[in-house]
């Protein structure tokens, strides 16, 4: 009996054995028991199709755009693409806000849009920067005279050919915002070329530069409710303005005396204001127009919103 039980033993170990040594030799692999066709679509196929072109080719890619693509296309894909058409009016409240931007930013501030600042006693200066056209560093100067912060949005062309100007702004303080690389309207481009415009630049700036844009203002002024949710989902901020006028034609300006009564006359308290910097009346007026703003009891904050 003893004998027998021993056998027993020994049989089962010899079986252990040969067992353990199959497997070294041949490791179960649990994809080689998928047919090929699922190996390749097994995680792919959860990709929305609106996107597989742009994960297909993300390698080419800046890093930032290929985190970008963690973002549900499909969701932001299904919401309305159709550009909105808005602009800041001339119709005021009670306060001397503008109307049309108040009722955007309840519709739209859900998306970390900024179109009027809430009435804090502060007014914001900022400043698109397609093109550089000798007025920068005038417009710097007074700043930095008048201990003000404004927020600059750059494009990828004005920061190639501009950076000594870039490296001032990001030195003395400044903001430097994202208006895309090559100024397209975003509602008239798919979400993977919105996508790819948003981080070239914004890679760009973060290599060159060592700085990490969050602030975004919309080439044109143009938006939908897709492209704000997009935008969001990179965890920018969409800067709209509540003032702008006739200022962006260097051929056109209107004068010193025209140009600062356009200004002062539309200051209202949560002013975003927007001056482009390639005119000269600009450059000349904003020493002027922060003085008055201060006059007229209200500070020239650093842009603050959503911190």
């Amino acid at each position: 009996m003893k004998f027998k039980m021993v056998s027993i033993l020994l049989a089962l170990m010899m079986l252990v054995l040969i067992m353990t040594a199959c497997s070294k030799r041949n490791p179960i692999s649990l994809s080689s028991s998928l047919p090929s066709s699922s190996k390749s679509s097994t995680f792919s196929s959860s990709i929305p199709s609106s996107t597989s072109s742009v994960t297909q080719s993300s390698s080419s890619m800046p890093s930032s755009s290929k985190t970008a693509m963690s973002a549900d296309f499909a969701e932001i894909g299904a919401l309305d693409g159709k550009s909105i058409v808005w602009g800041p009016g001339t119709q005021k409240d009670k306060n001397g806000r503008p109307v049309a931007p108040i009722q955007l930013q309840e519709k739209y501030g859900k998306y970390k849009a900024d179109f009027i600042a809430p009435m804090n006693g502060k007014v914001y200066l900022t400043f698109d920067e397609g093109y550089e056209n000798g007025y920068t560093a005038a417009i710097l100067d007074t700043l930095k005279a008048k201990d003000v912060t404004g927020v600059f949005f750059v494009t990828l062309h004005y920061v190639k050919t501009q950076p000594e100007l870039v490296r001032r702004m990001i030195s003395e303080g400044h903001i430097i915002g994202n208006h895309s690389a090559n100024h397209p309207n975003y509602t008239s481009i798919s979400l993977e070329k919105a996508t790819e415009e948003t981080f070239t630049l914004h890679d760009y700036i973060k290599g060159e530069f060592g700085y990490e844009m969050y602030l975004f203002r919309p080439p044109e002024g143009a938006f939908s409710q897709q492209s704000l949710a997009l935008l969001d989902s990179f965890g920018y901020r969409t800067v709209f303005w509540s003032f702008a006028y006739n200022d962006w034609d260097p051929a056109n300006q209107m004068g010193y005396n025209a140009a600062y009564k356009k200004v002062t006359e539309n200051i209202h308290d949560g002013a975003i204001i927007l001056m482009h910097a390639v005119g000269k009346d600009n450059s000349q007026i904003l020493g002027p127009v922060i003085d008055y703003v201060r006059q007229k009891g209200y500070q020239i904050a650093r842009y603050d919103l959503g911190e």
